[in-house]
């Protein structure tokens, strides 16, 4: 795997509650983009679609669980 252009807290990226899509801006002015769904299947890692930069996702992902998924753990 290439070496990530930079390592992102979650909390500074964009959210966009209406896509479910984090959103990040890339130094080419296009935007990387990782969803939730990403998240929860434990990918941190952001390609940007016009060049060949990504980023590393740095977030918790106990915050990305199913509930269902909790229940299981805690029995």
């Amino acid at each position: 795997m290439d070496t990530p252009y930079d390592e992102i807290e979650i909390e500074d990226m964009t959210f966009d509650e209406k896509r479910q899509v984090y959103i990040y801006p890339c130094p080419c002015g296009d935007k990387f983009e990782i969803t939730v769904e990403q998240l929860k299947n434990g990918e941190d890692i952001a390609q940007c679609p016009s060049c060949s930069l990504i980023i590393k996702i740095i977030y918790d992902p106990n915050d990305f669980q199913d509930e269902e998924v909790e229940e299981e753990v805690d029995n």
